[in-house]
């Protein structure tokens, strides 16, 4: 079966369609999860899935279709959903796309893994990231997709040659394919918003600590959060909803908040919304084409009825060499686990102890995650902790303040996600530091732990998608998802579909 009888294509309709469409028994969990599958299967040319289990899937989907029939169903019963590799899964290898990791298996679930889990999702599989989530355009990976014999970069569904964007990159591709309606995310810089910008899609970093960090395999354990991703506002809202939550026991930094619906106000108008508008995001180095559409968008939400104000964030700039300090710092000190000694790879010929740990780091590593373990052990070390670390610590707090001052002249902030459109695969392996400044406009908002999202926007001069960021205050995720609805709702970008897919 490929459609409902709403006549849309299964791979081209939403959460909320889909699961209207179980919860009628209009269509079968097992039907819907054997349609994505197949779908994944043809489609493997992208590089998306690193690991299924068709026997797994159609497991809890046939559990899904029980609980449906005998009344019991849950909000999301056989909703089916990739899990980024960064997340640990029971059923599935999770390998943070990294040698160190190969064929790892977790004896739990990531708390995210096990809420969506207990809301009735349905795992399709792991999808692709950059290894251990450093990276802006999913081509630093370890592990080779199925159907690959080598590692291979995830391709973007809108044009194969371009890169998806990262470190989700994997479960942005397989969203904007058809490959699978939803997928969840991970973003300490911008790896959400900025792969769900180069593929078309919609995608949501809440504020940090509302989303547990348990079971997600660390990178910058202040700045990593979980958040969905899919088509639309309306689907990372009912997402959103079953992942959030304290969670004490397994992770310290998540807040105690009570639980929120964020799909019930996505109708309310947005007459009087305060916009802020930073003119540090409109400078030099933002493409013509990327412009154009964010501008185009701002207008729409002045149609809509808000209003735009012009605000300041001065120390944008500075966010670049704030977060690839503290950033790399905090993946020197989590990654330090992987030595070779009580799981994980480990080098198969050494003299000693000390060389073993050598060993075992240089070939279990990637050049990249090598790279951010160096500078971040370099800024921690005696004699450039107070210069370096210190500093930059002191500098996130000022950027923090920056929007704190923003936030009492408008109620959200706008701006692009990322100054071009997905660039082209292997142009900015030569340089390190173009793939950096990418998240230009990512980073100021990790830093201060805010939420964001981006949503589609059009299309520049090439063809590729533009995304639009929004920004919050701190658990604004509400008034986020019902200007990104209200958006939605006016313009049909988050509609279109990739030729061919």
């Amino acid at each position: 079966m490929s459609s409902t009888p709403s006549s849309k294509p299964l791979h081209h309709q939403s959460v909320r369609e889909l699961t209207t469409a179980l919860h009628t028994r209009q269509i079968s969990a097992v039907e819907l999860a054997q349609h994505f599958l197949q779908r994944s299967q043809q489609h493997r040319h992208l590089g998306s899935f690193v690991a299924q289990d068709e026997a797994v899937t159609l497991t809890q989907a046939q559990a899904a279709d029980a609980r449906i029939a005998d009344g019991t169903a849950r909000p999301l019963d056989g909703l089916p959903l990739a899990h980024k590799d960064i997340f640990v899964t029971q059923d599935f290898p999770s390998t943070a796309a990294s040698k160190m990791l190969a064929g790892y298996r977790s004896p739990f679930n990531a708390t995210v893994v096990q809420k969506l889990a207990d809301a009735g999702v349905v795992t399709l599989g792991k999808v692709s990231c950059d290894e251990f989530a450093m990276g802006s355009a999913n081509e630093n990976t370890a592990i080779a997709p199925l159907g690959f014999d080598a590692p291979a970069p995830v391709r973007n569904p809108w044009n194969t040659a371009h890169v998806p964007g990262g470190s989700s990159g994997g479960s942005a591709a397989a969203i904007a394919a058809g490959l699978a309606p939803a997928a969840t995310g991970t973003d300490t810089g911008g790896s959400i918003r900025q792969p769900a910008a180069f593929c078309g899609i919609t995608g949501i970093k809440p504020t940090y600590g509302r989303v547990s960090r348990h079971g997600m395999i660390a990178f910058a354990s202040s700045l990593d959060q979980a958040g969905p991703m899919a088509r639309t506002a309306e689907d990372c809202a009912l997402l959103l909803t079953h992942m959030v939550g304290a969670d004490p026991d397994r992770d310290s930094t998540s807040l105690e908040r009570s639980a929120e619906d964020y799909s019930q106000n996505l109708n309310q108008g947005i007459e009087g919304l305060r916009i802020g508008i930073p003119k540090e995001f409109f400078g030099d180095g933002l493409a013509d084409d990327v412009r154009h559409n964010v501008e185009a968008a701002l207008k729409e939400y002045e149609k809509l009825g808000a209003t735009l104000v012009p605000i300041s964030l001065p120390l944008t700039e500075l966010s670049i060499p704030v977060y690839y300090i503290i950033a790399p710092a905090e993946a020197s000190s989590n990654l330090s686990r992987f030595d070779g000694v009580k799981f994980g790879f480990r080098a198969r010929e050494y003299a000693d102890l000390q060389d073993m740990y050598l060993k075992t780091r240089s070939e279990g590593f990637g050049e990249e995650v090598q790279r951010r373990i160096m500078i971040g052990t370099y800024v921690l070390s005696h004699g450039y902790y107070d210069a370096y670390y210190l500093k930059a610590l002191k500098l996130r707090r000022l950027i923090a303040n920056d929007f704190q001052n923003a936030f009492r002249e408008c109620d959200l902030i706008a701006g692009p996600v990322a100054p071009t459109t997905a660039w082209q695969i292997g142009d900015d392996q030569r340089d390190p530091l173009t793939n950096y400044l990418a998240d230009i406009f990512t980073l100021p908002a990790s830093l201060a732990g805010l939420p964001g999202m981006s949503l589609p926007a059009g299309f520049g001069a090439n063809g590729l998608p533009v995304g639009l960021q929004l920004i919050g205050n701190y658990f604004a995720e509400a008034r986020l998802l019902n200007a990104a609805h209200r958006f939605q709702q006016a313009t049909d970008f988050h509609q279109h579909v990739a030729k061919g897919f």
